[in-house]
Parts: structure tokens; C-alpha cells; sequence
């Protein structure tokens, strides 16, 4: 049984995608609609821009979830539907490319939710009060207790992506994280880092975008996925409209819960998984969840010539 899991944030790189347009018609329509339905050539960014401008949160979200689309047009060129996966899930906003590629929203409306979405979580929190650290090798239930810790008196600090058995990011005010990157420290963390991130993410300083993110998603049409879209806020399926709707709200300020949903997913005989988009950040976090996974990356127009072999055999 196989899965079809979409990156989040911080895989973007300059030039992704491009060597799929060229080879694919089919992705480069992708690019294409994205532009248009933002009003920019965010393809042209993408391709040959700066990357601290593609690292702004408003522009790394759709410009990923586009280049996770235009695989999965280039694996459909090749004969490989979305149906091939048993499962898709997507961390953060791969959530978002994962309910595109199923068909829950249209790929114009997907692309103008992450530019809000990004919009919305970068202005929630004025820049400098907000920090999120990653904590490297203590389970979830020991940084939670340090979290917890940390945002004693008026702070807030919680556990904001349970990534794999050795890796927990807290998010929340700059001192309450800093005070657990400490006491992450104290309590036997192998490390304990801020991260270079523009606002602390999946936590309850995130509020503001999550209003806004409800306003967005009542005026998009949302479909029944074609298959069941793990839910970061479950750790479980969903495919029910109004679901979909209201835990993407709470994903907002919900953590990732990304070990419990390939857990999950293994549990049902997921044995391999396909990392559709830029990057092998989540191939990595999947084979430290579950070594018995194979986890293969598809990025490229060789990785879709391999993925569509291998899928189209068994």
C-alpha cells in the first residue's frame, strides 16, 4: 500500500520545478495557472529569483504546493493517478498541496489560500516576539513537559511539529522558547536550537491568521477528496468537506502531528511512500518513524520516470 506525502515550508529552493515544466507540458501549466491566479509571475521567482524572497512565507507556500503539483500532473502524464495512493498527507501546508492533488480544492483557489495563509501567519505576530526552536532527541511527551515549563507566568510555548521519534519543534513567545531550549538542554536534549524562522508557527500566538484563514476557506468550494487526506490535527483521515474546512482552521495554531500520521498510515499497510515536490525532508523524518517505509523522493523529471516504473509495476 503507498502514500503520497507533500513537503512543508523550509524545503523551497531556487530553481525547483523548472526541469519538470520543461519537460512536461502538463507542469508547466501548473506555473502557469498559479501566476495567473495570483496576478504575478511567481514562476519567475521560483526559477531565478532570490531566495530570501522565496523564503517569505507568502511566497514559499504556494510556490511550494505548485511545484507538488506540477509532479503530480508529470506523474499523471506518465499514467499515474492519484490513485495510486491508498493515502495522501501533507506537512503544514503540504496539507494543502495533498487536498489539491485529491481534488478537495481546485488548483486557482489552493494557490490563493497559501498566499493568504502565509500572509496571515506572518502578520499574526509582530517580527522578533515570536520564536520556534528544535529539540533533538527527547520524545514528544518530555518536550511537551518542557514547554510547558517554559511558558510558566505569561509566556507561551508549545510543541508545534512532532517530526519523528528524535525531533520536536516548540513555537511560541521568543523567551518562553528560549527558556526551553535551555531546560531542553538541562533535561539531556542531544540539541537544542532557535530556528531561523519568520514567526512562530502551529502555536496559539497564530490566532489572528487562523480568523483570517476562516474567513478564506468559507468562500472556496471543497470537494471530497478522491482519497482519504491525513489530517495534521487528527493524525487520522478525513474526507468530509466540512471537516476538511474546519481542521484546516485549526491547523493554524494545532501542532503537525507528522509521526502519528505516518504511524497512522503504517498501521493501515502503508509500505511505501512517494515525497511528491521539492526536497527529501520528510523521506528522512518517515524513515526514522518507521524504517520498514520505503521512502523515495520525486522531484524530478528522472524521479517521476522512476516513480511511474515502479508504480505502474506492482
Amino acid at each position: 500500500m503507498r502514500a503520497f506525502v507533500f513537503p512543508g515550508q523550509g524545503a523551497q529552493t531556487i530553481g525547483m520545478g523548472k526541469a519538470l515544466a520543461e519537460a512536461y507540458p502538463a507542469a508547466q501549466a501548473v506555473f502557469d495557472e498559479v501566476d495567473e491566479a495570483l496576478g504575478e509571475k511567481l514562476s519567475a521567482l521560483i526559477w531565478e529569483g532570490d531566495i530570501a524572497e522565496l523564503t517569505l512565507t507568502a511566497n514559499a507556500q504556494p510556490a511550494l504546493m505548485a511545484t507538488s503539483l506540477a509532479v503530480v500532473r508529470a506523474l499523471e502524464a506518465e499514467g499515474v493517478a492519484i490513485g495510486a495512493a491508498a493515502f495522501v498527507a501533507g506537512h503544514s501546508l503540504g496539507e494543502y498541496s495533498a487536498l489539491a492533488a485529491a481534488g478537495a480544492f481546485s488548483l486557482a483557489d489552493t494557490a490563493r489560500l497559501l498566499r493568504i495563509r502565509g500572509r496571515a501567519m506572518q502578520e499574526a505576530t509582530p517580527v522578533g516576539e515570536g520564536a520556534m526552536a528544535a529539540i533533538l532527541g527527547l520524545e514528544l511527551a518530555a518536550v511537551q513537559e518542557i514547554a510547558a515549563a517554559a511558558a510558566a507566568g505569561d509566556g507561551i510555548c508549545q510543541a508545534a511539529n512532532d517530526n519523528d521519534p528524535a525531533q520536536v519543534v516548540v513555537s511560541g513567545t521568543k523567551a518562553a522558547v528560549e527558556r526551553a531550549v535551555e531546560i531542553a538542554k538541562d533535561k539531556g536534549a542531544k540539541r537544542a536550537l532557535l530556528l531561523p524562522v519568520s514567526a512562530p508557527f502551529h502555536c496559539a500566538l497564530m490566532a489572528p491568521a487562523a480568523e483570517v484563514m476562516a474567513r478564506a476557506l468559507a468562500d472556496v468550494t471543497i470537494n471530497a477528496p478522491a482519497v482519504p487526506v491525513v489530517s495534521n490535527v487528527l493524525a487520522g483521515p478525513v474526507t468530509e468537506p466540512a471537516q476538511i474546512r474546519e481542521l484546516l482552521i485549526k491547523q493554524v495554531t494545532g501542532a503537525v502531528r507528522w509521526r502519528e500520521s505516518v504511524m497512522w498510515m503504517a498501521a493501515q499497510g502503508v509500505t511505501e511512500t512517494y515525497e511528491i515536490g521539492a526536497g527529501k525532508a520528510l523521506s528522512g523524518m518517515i524513515k526514522r518513524i518507521d524504517r520498514e517505509i520505503a521512502a523515495q523522493a520525486v522531484g524530478t523529471p528522472e524521479d517521476v520516470l522512476a516513480a511511474a516504473t515502479a508504480l505502474k509495476q506492482n
